[in-house]
């Protein structure tokens, strides 16, 4: 149930922070019913029992004519309006004292420029902020504190002003017309003065392609052509050399030449074994 609830806290919080630009750390209005009901339940400390809900630093203010209705309540509100008093007071430019309710609301405004969260006990007060776009509103139930989801007509504001920043504004339409009509003008003064000067022929309104095409030719689109790879050699890097094939005769009578200075072709004869036993016979 914790769980979900803040879930749906950083949600509401979300809301307000994308369509109304609230920034960290969030500003809390709060007025004497929301003191007293921080001190009775014990949440205290204030700024860390709200930020706690609204899962982000926070400052707290007040405005005089709420801790002048506190004082005025005597030794029963003391402690409150003891609390009060060291919280940062919010502007209300008010000469004479007025109901808290009522400053609260003026400080608020039509469009809470300052961005305030409004926290109080006041259904009455609750009630008449959820009319105002941009107010986010605080409350206590016993010993916890609840973010008011966005109302039907925050959200309904929302909304409509998505719509209207998605459409022209009247300005930005007359803009727009006049912009279309002087290119329109430029744009048929360059026409005449180019069939003034080609004798009323324009090329420009001339088909592109004048081929004749047959019934179902029409409704065929051209086939794409590709083209066929052609055999390319191999790699002249990558292939080895050609090995020469020379007479092999000629190689050994090179050799023999650079042997011999002369050129002769020095040969040694074998003895037969022939002569050799004629040569005994006759001894």
């Amino acid at each position: 149930m914790r769980f979900k609830k803040q879930k749906r806290h950083r949600k509401t919080v979300r809301f307000f922070c994308v369509c109304f630009g609230f920034r960290q750390p969030f500003k809390v209005l709060c007025d004497g019913t929301f003191v007293h009901h921080l001190l009775h339940n014990e949440l205290t400390p204030a700024d860390k029992a709200l930020s706690n809900c609204l899962s982000a630093p926070v400052k707290l203010f007040t405005t005089s004519c709420v801790l002048a209705e506190l004082k005025k309540l005597g030794a029963a509100q003391s402690a409150s309006f003891q609390a009060a008093r060291k919280l940062a007071i919010a502007r209300c430019d008010h000469e004479k004292v007025v109901s808290a309710d009522a400053c609260i609301a003026e400080v608020i405004g039509e469009n809470n420029y300052e961005h305030f969260f409004v926290a109080t006990q006041d259904a009455d007060l609750r009630k008449k902020l959820q009319k105002v776009p941009n107010v986010p509103l605080i409350f206590g139930l016993r010993n916890a504190l609840f973010l008011e989801q966005p109302s039907k007509f925050q959200r309904d504001f929302v909304k409509s002003s998505e719509e209207k920043r998605l459409h022209l504004t009247e300005k930005e339409y007359k803009a727009l017309e006049k912009r279309t009509t002087s290119v329109s003008a430029n744009a048929d003064e360059e026409d005449s003065g180019d069939e003034e000067g080609l004798g009323h022929h324009n090329p420009g309104l001339q088909p592109h392609n004048t081929r004749n095409y047959s019934g179902k030719e029409r409704d065929v689109k051209d086939r794409v052509r590709f083209k066929r790879k052609k055999v390319k050699g191999p790699n002249p890097l990558s292939v080895k050399k050609k090995k020469s094939h020379e007479n092999p005769n000629r190689a050994s009578g090179r050799e023999v030449k650079g042997d011999d200075g002369n050129g002769e072709n020095k040969r040694k004869r074998k003895r037969s074994r022939r002569g050799k036993a004629v040569a005994g016979a006759d001894v």
